[in-house]
């Protein structure tokens, strides 16, 4: 009889961790409802990096973290992750040609120097012609991702797209680090060579700060990394309809960081994690992703087991209720392994269905997956049809928050058995990466 009642006894405490995984409770409607409200009203101003409504989100977010019970990284007292970047303004650029002085309006530069003085008796630098018959804009999309200096000559019948450019990097930029790196001079000219130049410039360097925000449940496995993210910059003020300014993010991303919030929880309240859990919520996201760059140079991307970045998941897929997709599927198997664990629930996950979007590309989870690791965006929005993105419109009222609690559902049922390392994703070939 007591062997009978110590057999049931056990096989009672196995199943536990099962029923655990499918407790659900802890994400509620109203929990997620009283997050993305907050995240997304008025009075965070659209959440824009370097805003004072920027900064209140991320304390907002380190408050809940602190309530959850996660711990910082370690080292660290803080939720906080501060770290510096530089803005760069163009301040002064003259060019001669063959002696003769290039009109203001025909010069642009792409730069991270402070000052530029290159004469053709110098240094030898590539002088690239993008020539009358050739795609102006493929061609210096090209240009810049090259890792040399270049002038680069730009024929006038491409004036217009060279004045979108012009009009783009003049702004002034958001850069890691300054004095480092290549540098293009792009002019408007119909000369397609060169036989002496003489290049001036001088840009106005402000150091600026960046916070994301990292929280963590510890593992038994301290070197073994499973990421929850979402970035919580948006744009900030955007073109007026009816009145409003204010572009207030709340599918794009308040509803990512959110679900990570909200994992954050459900986590805490199962028992020890097999790996530890990091809960991320980017900074930057919109101008470049210097957040996750950040925080990519924080660890060994080797010891980081998967990546689930959450973005754009208020409102439901083509798929249905209760659906969601991953960008870059193909590239490693974290997909399979979340529908091979969601099989026989109502949860499901689909290979993205907009890859002319780019949308792998397109958020934070690009930067790991760069370095190797299993990192994928979960998203459910109709990109190819939703015309509140990156609007004043995309506010609380237009999210499904029925929909938004059960992505967070799904979310949590997926990642179980790679929490808790039952299943390993593949994974990402860096090579086959851009």
């Amino acid at each position: 009889m007591k062997k009978d009642l110590f057999v049931a006894a056990a096989l009672l405490l196995s199943l536990s961790g099962v029923a655990g995984a499918q407790n659900l409770k802890p994400i509620t409607q109203e929990k997620a409802t009283r997050l993305v409200k907050t995240l997304s009203a008025d009075d965070m101003q659209g959440r824009a990096s370097f805003t004072p409504g920027g900064e209140k989100a991320a304390d907002f977010i380190a408050a809940e973290f602190r309530k959850t019970k996660l711990k910082p990284l370690p080292g660290s007292d803080s939720f906080k992750q501060t770290f510096k970047v530089f803005r760069v303004t163009p301040h002064e650029l003259e060019v001669k040609l063959n002696g003769q002085k290039v009109a203001t309006e025909n010069i642009f530069a792409s730069t991270n120097y402070k000052e530029l003085e290159w004469e053709a008796n110098t240094d030898e630098r590539r002088i690239i012609p993008i020539p009358e018959s050739e795609n102006a804009r493929d061609a210096m999309m090209h240009i810049f991702r090259m890792q040399e200096d270049a002038i680069v000559l730009v024929h006038p019948k491409h004036a217009e797209t060279f004045a979108n450019y012009k009009r783009y990097l003049t702004r002034g930029g958001i850069v890691q680090e300054t004095g480092k790196g290549a540098s293009k001079v792009f002019i408007l000219t119909d000369q397609a060579s060169l036989q002496n130049y003489d290049i001036e410039i001088e840009n106005k360097i402000e150091e600026l700060q960046l916070t994301n925000v990292v929280g963590m449940i510890e593992g038994k496995r301290k070197d073994e990394f499973v990421v929850f993210s979402g970035h919580y910059d948006h744009i900030g003020t955007h073109k007026p309809i009816d009145g409003d300014t204010i572009a207030n993010g709340a599918d794009d991303d308040a509803s990512g960081t959110t679900a990570m919030m909200l994992l954050a929880d459900f986590y805490q309240k199962q028992r020890k994690p097999e790996r530890t859990i990091l809960f991320v919520a980017f900074a930057a996201e919109e101008i470049g992703g210097f957040g996750s760059r950040h925080f990519s140079q924080q660890f060994n991307p080797d010891q980081i087991v998967a990546m689930f970045n959450i973005e754009m998941v208020g409102k439901p897929s083509q798929f249905g209720l209760n659906s969601a997709y991953l960008t870059g599927f193909e590239k490693s198997n974290l997909g399979e392994l979340m529908q091979k664990r969601l099989q026989g629930t109502t949860y499901s996950i689909h290979p993205d269905p907009y890859p002319k979007q780019n949308l792998f590309y397109r958020s934070d989870n690009a930067t790991l997956a760069r370095l190797g690791v299993p990192a994928h965006t979960i998203s459910s929005v109709q990109i190819d049809k939703d015309e509140t993105y990156h609007t004043v419109n995309d506010e609380f009222e237009m999210l499904d928050m029925a929909h938004l609690t059960s992505m967070i559902k799904g979310i949590a049922l997926g990642s179980y058995d790679i929490v808790f390392g039952k299943e390993t994703p593949t994974r990402v070939d860096k090579a086959q990466v851009q």
